[in-house]
């Protein structure tokens, strides 16, 4: 068993915000774009996922998305452990589909 933060995870960020007015429309579109810029990618509209390699990096994403939320709407944050991750059911157009991979490290120049 890895030590404690040591283990791989999948962070998921699941959001209902309210869009009916112009200023709440520009704060959802704010809020999707900081979880793409903190390093999410968007599995559905309102359901956001990063694979993150090490566990005890959860307390830093935590606190990048609080940052981040709008004044209005819900948002809940659940992370997964790979093994979890990798037996979850997924279909596409009714298809059953393998659930993603962990992704490979980015290389930054």
């Amino acid at each position: 068993m890895p030590a404690k933060g040591a283990e791989q995870v999948w962070c998921l960020v699941m959001f209902d915000l309210p869009v009916k007015t112009k200023v709440q429309r520009a704060a959802a579109t704010r809020f999707r774009n900081e979880l793409l810029d903190i390093g999410f990618c968007m599995m559905q509209f309102s359901v956001y996922v990063q694979y993150l390699p090490l566990a005890a990096r959860l307390s830093q994403i935590g606190a990048a998305v609080k940052a981040a939320l709008p004044s209005g709407g819900d948002v809940r944050i659940i992370c997964v452990t790979d093994t979890q991750w990798a037996k979850a059911l997924r279909f596409s157009s009714a298809v059953a589909v393998k659930p993603e991979s962990e992704p490979s490290q980015l290389t930054i120049f």
